[in-house]
């Protein structure tokens, strides 16, 4: 009777996986420097909804959506993207937001603020979304951010 060893089974797993799982990383689209961590010390809106200042992850979901995930609770926001945006002749070194701050009136009409709306996503060097435009007079509001790996 030939004993089968446990060791030739787990090796053969162990490759199959080694090569499966930069393949599947590749089909969805989804590489790890396609993310980035960003602090974010003012309440902004994007997508239309509020969001609070605090930590939050950018890049993509299983479905290839670019997506904001606040760190602490989990919290998804899908962004559409209006365009890929080109690269600039001197990109930056690391990611960043930039926002459109723009002013606005309290309900009252008494108190005017501002409001930070985000306009464009740089996850990379190169790769740039724009996700909001706005038409009206703003100035804008950059935030860098670092790789998430």
């Amino acid at each position: 009777m030939r004993k089968t060893s446990l060791a030739t089974p787990l090796l053969i797993i162990t490759i199959l996986l080694a090569v499966w799982l930069p393949a599947a990383e590749t089909q969805t689209g989804q590489p790890s420097d396609r993310a980035a961590l960003f602090k974010i010390p003012f309440e902004f809106r994007a997508a239309g909804k509020k969001i609070p200042a605090g930590e939050y992850w950018f890049g993509f979901n299983q479905a290839g959506r670019l997506i904001l995930r606040q760190t602490a609770s989990g919290k998804e926001l899908e962004l559409q993207v209006l365009e890929k945006i080109a690269p600039p002749e001197q990109p930056a070194d690391e990611p960043r937001l930039v926002f459109d701050e723009v002013g606005d009136f309290a309900p009252s009409y008494t108190e005017y603020f501002t409001v930070y709306v985000l306009s464009e996503i740089w996850l990379s060097a190169g790769e740039g979304f724009l996700i909001h435009t706005t038409k009206s007079a703003h100035k804008e509001k950059i935030i860098t951010g670092s790789p998430a790996r």
